[in-house]
Formats: C-alpha cells, sequence, structure tokens
C-alpha cells in the first residue's frame, strides 16, 4: 500500500498515469510502449533493469506505480477491464487503493502484480505471463481507446 504521504491515485487517474509514463519513456529510449501483450515483454525487461541496477522498492515506487498503471492499461484496452477504485475490503486483501475489473466480474490488481514481480524476479513471475494467464478476459482484441 501506499507509504505514509504518498499520494494515492484513483481509478479515474491510472489511464493518464499509463499515458504520462509512455510519453516519458518514448521520448528518452524509443521504447515500443503501444499497450500490446507483446509490450508487457518490454515492462518485464524494465523491471529487470530496474532490480539489475540496485533499485529498492520504496525508494521505486512511483516507477513500480507507473509500470502498473501501464500493465493496467493494458488490460483495460485487450482484455475488456475497467479501472475501479478497491473498497476497503479489497485495499486490505490487495495492499492497493486501485484495481481492475474484468468482463466477468472478477478483480485483479496489476499495481501488486509489478510490485510482486519486482521482487521475485523475471525467473519467478512475468507481466506477460499474467496477462496470458488472466481469467476473465474478452477473447477478442478490443479496439485501442
Amino acid at each position: 500500500m501506499a507509504d505514509v504521504g504518498e499520494r494515492v491515485p484513483s481509478a479515474q487517474e491510472m489511464r493518464m498515469r499509463a499515458a504520462t509514463f509512455v510519453r516519458r519513456l518514448s521520448r528518452r529510449g524509443r521504447l515500443p510502449l503501444d499497450y500490446s501483450v507483446a509490450s508487457l515483454r518490454v515492462a518485464d525487461f524494465l523491471l529487470d533493469g530496474l532490480r539489475s541496477s540496485g533499485a529498492e522498492e520504496a525508494r521505486d515506487s512511483e516507477v513500480l506505480l507507473d509500470l502498473g498503471a501501464y500493465v493496467g492499461e493494458v488490460l483495460v484496452r485487450r482484455a475488456g477491464a475497467t479501472w475501479i477504485d478497491f473498497d476497503a475490503d479489497q485495499q486490505a486483501y490487495f495492499g492497493q487503493s486501485v484495481g481492475v475489473r474484468m468482463p466477468d466480474g472478477r478483480v485483479w490488481n496489476p499495481l501488486g502484480k509489478v510490485r510482486n514481480c519486482f521482487a521475485a524476479g523475471s525467473s519467478q513471475e512475468s507481466l506477460r505471463t499474467f496477462y496470458l494467464t488472466l481469467h476473465g478476459r474478452t477473447r477478442g482484441r478490443r479496439p485501442v481507446a
């Protein structure tokens, strides 16, 4: 969950946060962050780079939050999910304030998944595999909004 003093984002802010993250990284390194499922490999690569450079979760929490917003936005655009603000029980369970609801009603926590992948490493966890094994997503490709 957010550290003391850290502002907790709302569901309606997540799309803009993801877009700002993509613009910032695209400007620097021209990374192919196009909200595709394949771009989640780039997200995995970014996490590996953070970890191998000695990043610490507490120090780089904003970057992890931005990356979580990106992963969640891929779920919104490609799997039919919707950003939601978690209720108190969901916040206690997931340790986050926002997540996504899939078309079948299941709720997932992309922000927490990014933190777990960061902690475990790509040999243990993958954001792309998370998407591919995700229950409740639409089968067809959704148009990019």
